[in-house]
Order: structure tokens, then C-alpha cells, then sequence
């Protein structure tokens, strides 16, 4: 099994294998046709009080301010109801041969996908 992320504007491909929206709002511009998702998991995203922190950081994407962010963001992935949609990503990757996190935001490498990746991948025991 392998988990994936992937720009939710980048087009579909069937390389994608299981494709699953983590991001809480819906990406704009994007139409559902488009978007080609299994499923959308809007519980595992950052809080929206997290999220609008973050964004409203102007260093947040400096390597320190990230790393902050990433931290706040597991301490979230451990309660619930973020727990349990990750559990439920943890099986659902079990099920599949690849898993593609999609997400909306700019950065390929700040971003809370990257954070959910590694921390799904811990849980499957492949991290």
C-alpha cells in the first residue's frame, strides 16, 4: 500500500488509486466531475481554528512557525473527531493499493497534507 499527496487541482489519474479530499472546505474552482474523489474526509483537516491561525501567520510557512503548526496538528489527529476519520483513512489504505490525499493549498511542501501523510503512514506502521 502507498499513500500519496496530490494537489487537488493537478488532474485526476488513474495512478491515483483511492482519491480522498482532507481538506475541510471545498477547494474553489474545482466541480465535483472534475474533482474524481471516493471520498471526502473533512474531519482528519485542521480545525478551522488552527487553520485560520495558520493562514493569518505571515511566517507560517518559515520552517519554525511549520513546525508549530504540524505539532498543533497531530495534538489534533489524536482526538477525536479527527481520530477517528484517521483511523477510518488508516483502513480505507489498507483496502487499496495507493491512497492519494488531495489537498487545495499552494505550497507542496507546507502544508497540513504532508503533516496527515506521515502521520497516517505512522499509524499503518509504514512511517
Amino acid at each position: 500500500m502507498e499513500v500519496a499527496i496530490k494537489r487537488i487541482y493537478a488532474p485526476a489519474e488513474p495512478s491515483d488509486g483511492m482519491r480522498v479530499l482532507v481538506d475541510r472546505l471545498w477547494p474553489r474552482g474545482v466541480s465535483k466531475a472534475d474533482a474524481q474523489l471516493d471520498l471526502w474526509a473533512k474531519d482528519v483537516a485542521p480545525s478551522p481554528a488552527l487553520r485560520t491561525a495558520w493562514h493569518h501567520d505571515p511566517d507560517g510557512h518559515e520552517p519554525s512557525h511549520f513546525a508549530a503548526f504540524a505539532a498543533e496538528y497531530r495534538a489534533e489527529l489524536g482526538e477525536e473527531p479527527a481520530l477517528a476519520s484517521l483511523q477510518q483513512l488508516a483502513a480505507t489504505a489498507r483496502e487499496h493499493d495507493r491512497l492519494t490525499l488531495l489537498y487545495g493549498a499552494k505550497d507542496e511542501q507546507t502544508n497540513h497534507a504532508v503533516v496527515l501523510r506521515e502521520a497516517l503512514l505512522e499509524l499503518l506502521g509504514t512511517g
